[in-house]
């Protein structure tokens, strides 16, 4: 009996400990796995830690600057994502898309109110402008003096300056260029350009073709060549020339602008290209400090009114050579018309001779302006109109010739000037927007 609770008892206790050995592996299994997971957890967070902090730090900047530089290339995750922690990499797919949407429609409010709020201003300096333009043109007409006409006209030639910035800024916020004007040959088209920049003593134009462009697109033409021409007077030398030629192909007519400036690296010649082609949305934060709009406001009416403007590294004075080539469909035949230039005779036949001997305090005659009438025909044995000054009549002074001259000169280059009227109108000025 003793043999048998003996058996027993040794029966219970093994069968303990094989309970307990047991219980005590599978214990440990399940530290080693709860280890194992909790490995996994933490490496986990800590991949998930560095994630979002790259997020933050590098993928969420780039890719902010990628919506308006297609350039930038927004970085990916730093680790393989998709195999250890797809649902989380979805997540941050998800937070990257949001913030671009949210950013981009930021953007394009901002743009908006930008481009409004400058509209308008740019509205308004235009109607200053032309109330200006007006104000000289009287001026002009009322003075004869050489000094005088001469300070008008660099003035003149400074507001037309001021019109065009406004004009062009105007434009690259959505405005229209103005005023429609009568079909203008070629020539004048670029000389009238050439009017509105500082530089235009060193525009140098060769030939002249027999075309014209169409009365819809003169001011838009107007408006980029004088942008192309004062960037390439600009990035060269003060004593060098800008050369203007055209070239007649059989769809149109191309317009060169060749600089001895700075020629464009690889970067800047992608990013002209860019702006002129007008398909690129123009963001007015990034044109620089101070801005430079003239590649953008080309880009911009080259769209609008269907030609096209490019720019390249092959000039042959070493700078860049731009070109601007209007179809057919913006062309026609010069038109036959007697602008303002051809009245300036009439001008120079006013008389200033002093009327009473009188002088100012610098020595100068006073003068009283009256009319010249046509000489009558010579009756026969007197002196024929023209013959030498026999003393009766007082000889024409250098000071009137040089007025004369000055006022025919101003009337030449207003007969090739565009006007730069607001969008607004201003007094005695009508505008109409050219829309095609």
């Amino acid at each position: 009996m003793e043999q048998f609770l003996l058996a027993a008892a040794f029966v219970l206790v093994a069968g303990a400990g094989i309970a307990a050995a047991v219980l005590l592996v599978r214990q440990r299994r399940v530290a080693a796995e709860l280890r194992r997971q909790n490995a996994v957890l933490a490496r986990g967070l800590d991949l998930r830690e560095k994630e979002l902090r790259h997020l933050a730090d590098v993928r969420l900047p780039e890719l902010m600057e990628s919506l308006t530089n297609p350039a930038v290339r927004v970085a990916g995750p730093l680790h393989d994502l998709d195999r250890e922690a797809p649902a989380f990499e979805q997540a941050l797919q998800t937070v990257m898309d949001l913030f671009a949407g949210s950013a981009a429609r930021v953007r394009e409010r901002a743009d908006r109110s930008a481009k409004s709020t400058l509209r308008a201003m740019m509205r308004a300096v235009q109607s200053l402008a032309n109330e200006q333009q007006l104000a000289i043109s009287h001026m002009q007409e009322r003075h004869d003096d050489p000094d005088v006409l001469e300070g008008l006209l660099r003035i003149d030639h400074m507001n037309a300056q001021i019109g065009r910035r406004a004009q062009a800024t105007a434009v690259l916020c959505g405005s229209w260029p103005g005023q429609q004007r009568s079909a203008s040959s070629l020539t004048d088209v670029v000389r009238g350009a050439t009017s509105r920049i500082r530089d235009y003593l060193r525009v140098n134009l060769e030939g002249s073709p027999n075309s014209a462009v169409t009365s819809r697109a003169v001011e838009p033409v107007v408006l980029t060549l004088a942008e192309l021409l004062d960037n390439a007077a600009r990035h060269s030398r003060p004593d060098t020339t800008v050369e203007v030629n055209f070239r007649s192909v059989h769809n149109g007519v191309a317009i060169t602008i060749d600089d001895a400036g700075v020629a464009m690296d690889a970067d800047e010649l992608q990013h002209a290209s860019e702006l002129l082609s007008g398909e690129v949305s123009v963001d007015i934060h990034r044109l620089g400090d101070p801005p430079r709009v003239g590649f953008a406001v080309a880009g911009v009416l080259a769209a609008r009114y269907g030609f096209r403007v490019s720019v390249d590294s092959h000039s042959p004075y070493g700078g860049v050579r731009a070109v601007v080539f209007l179809p057919s469909a913006l062309l026609t035949t010069v038109p036959d018309e007697r602008g303002p230039a051809r009245a300036v005779p009439a001008r120079a036949a006013e008389n200033t001779a002093p009327a009473d001997g009188t002088s100012t305090a610098s020595g100068l005659p006073k003068r009283n302006r009256v009319a010249v009438a046509e000489p009558p025909a010579a009756p026969d044995g007197e002196e024929e109109p023209g013959a030498p000054d026999t003393g009766e009549r007082p000889p024409a002074r250098p000071a009137r010739e040089t007025a004369a001259g000055l006022g025919a000169w101003q009337r030449g280059t207003r007969s090739g000037r565009a006007r730069t009227p607001p969008d607004a109108g201003g007094p005695g000025a009508e505008s109409k927007d050219l829309r095609p």
